[in-house]
């Protein structure tokens, strides 16, 4: 792996996302990405009011499941500001933040577009899977033009394809131009939407 390449990755579903993020590095002969994981990760345990106030790995409250769910905004937020100390992280390694791709699977998904999209430094790019907006956040001028791929299971019943879609149209009232692709899969990932992972992993780092 190229040590000029970073990737912090804001995601519940850590495990789905990281074989998801490896095979598609594998797949795209890739030698210029770098996954960083393990040690960063930076999930919590807290009580999850839907699942009867249960602790569980969880990067904010899930206050209800309804397509127009209430949202623990003061969660996502805290979550978020943990990620920006993790790019902070990455940045003082030697990593230059047009390297670094922001990622997240469902939960992580909703803190990834709070924390790249109003990141003050440019980014490499945001990927998003199975996912939703949980609150409006306005990109920072470094961020306007980010690089967004949106990747959505039409048969989810976790988070409808519909807050997927939701989400592109509030990118695109943002004036970015994001990439959805959508699978006939559930709340997962599949073999063809990680094989267009990594070949849009490798258009943006190549390009930088």
């Amino acid at each position: 792996a190229n040590p000029g390449d970073g990737f912090c990755q804001p995601a519940s579903g850590l495990c789905t996302l990281r074989a998801a993020l490896e095979e598609a590095q594998a797949l795209a002969g890739s030698h210029t990405i770098q996954i960083g994981l393990g040690p960063y990760t930076v999930t919590s345990t807290i009580p999850v009011t839907v699942n009867g106030g249960m602790v569980m790995p969880a990067w904010y409250d899930i206050l209800a499941m309804d397509i127009d769910r209430k949202v623990d905004e003061n969660g996502v937020l805290a979550s978020a500001d943990a990620v920006d100390a993790l790019i902070a992280r990455e940045i003082e390694r030697g990593i230059a933040s047009n390297r670094i791709v922001i990622a997240g699977f469902s939960q992580g998904g909703a803190v990834a577009y709070q924390c790249a999209l109003r990141h003050p430094s440019p980014l490499a790019g945001l990927l998003t899977l199975s996912t939703y907006m949980a609150m409006p956040v306005t990109p920072s001028e470094a961020n306007r033009q980010l690089p967004v791929m949106v990747s959505h299971g039409s048969m989810d019943p976790v988070v409808p394809e519909q807050l997927g879609r939701r989400a592109v149209a509030s990118l695109q009232d943002m004036g970015l131009e994001p990439e959805y692709h959508h699978y006939p899969m559930e709340h997962m990932v599949c073999l063809e939407q990680i094989r267009d992972i990594g070949q849009w992993l490798n258009r943006q780092l190549r390009r930088k």
